[in-house]
Formats: C-alpha cells, structure tokens, sequence
C-alpha cells in the first residue's frame, strides 16, 4: 500500500532528531519531498480558478539545508504546494484521509485534509498553508502528513472504476483540474 514503507515510526537519523514518520498506532507518516515546492501568489495581478488553474501564479521555493536538515521556507501568510515522497496504491476497501500533524500545527503550519479513494495510486500533492506572519520551515524527507486508513466492504465503485482525474499521480505537483 505504501512505497517505500517504514514500519516503525523514525524520529532520528544520522543523530539528528526529525520530524517522524513512518508506521504509527492508527496511522502512517509520510514525508514531503525534496524535489518540488511551489508556493502561490507572488505576482502582479491574477486569480486562482480551479477550473482554468494558471501555472504562472506558482513559483519554485528553494530547497534549503542546515544542521536541522533541508527545509522549504514558506513566506508568511504563504501557501504551497508539495509531493509525497512515499507512493500509495490503495486496496478497494480502504480509504485514506490525509492530515496535518500537530507539530506543524503548533507552528503555524495548516495541511489541507484530503481524501485518498480506494483503488487511489500515486504521490499525494501536498497543499500546505502558513498561517502566521513569520516565515515557516517544511522540512523535506521528514514527516509532515499522517494518514489514517479506513477499512470496509470494497466500494461498489472505486477511483480507479471512475477514471478518477488524479490517478497514477507521479512524484512531482499536480494543480488543480475539471
């Protein structure tokens, strides 16, 4: 179901503490990736239409790195977009819905809470919103989603049977579509 998987929760790597993730107790936590971080806005003019989404509204965020590790800086009242490092191929009994973890929570750090279908396959993209007027780090290759699984009798009718518009997302940002 999870690519690649991790079947304990990590909290430290190389000595250095991170953001956890991996398996939990009701839950899986997945990583931001390192390869793209769009953020939204930062233009003249312009409007978002999630009908006639406009790639020129988003702009590449540098990927940064320090003792702490590699992070995305999201300016404040910023919101971005980001990719799943692990890939998900859900069975037809199973549903995922994806959320923020508390401890961006605390920081300021909202992750929008979405759905994963049943029969649903690919790299989530992320949408990540800061809600303070400082500057946030995301921190990429470390846990920033949990996913909690729903169990049932297999849907009459899965994503994959509705030709759902965001299967088989591959590891890189997908916007909005109609």
């Amino acid at each position: 179901m999870i690519s690649p998987f991790v079947d304990h929760m990590v909290k430290e790597e190389e000595g250095r503490r991170v953001l956890s993730y991996g398996l939990g107790s009701y839950g899986y936590d997945i990583r931001l990736s390192p390869t793209q971080c769009l953020v939204l806005g930062r233009i003249d003019v312009g409007e978002t239409d999630p009908k006639n989404f406009n790639l020129d509204i988003l702009r590449p965020v540098e990927l940064l790195e320090d003792e702490k590790g590699k992070y995305f800086l999201i300016p404040p009242y910023g919101y971005c977009l980001g990719v799943a490092e692990e890939r998900l191929s859900l069975p037809a009994d199973v549903t995922v819905v994806a959320m923020g973890k508390s401890t961006y929570a605390r920081t300021g750090i909202i992750a929008n809470i979405t759905p994963a279908e049943a029969l649903w396959r690919g790299h989530l993209t992320l949408e990540i919103s800061n809600a303070t007027p400082l500057f946030n780090r995301i921190y990429a290759n470390e846990g920033i989603i949990q996913l909690l699984f729903f169990r049932g009798n297999p849907c009459s009718t899965t994503y994959e049977d509705r030709v759902g518009k965001y299967q088989d997302q591959a590891k890189e940002i997908v916007t909005s579509r109609v």
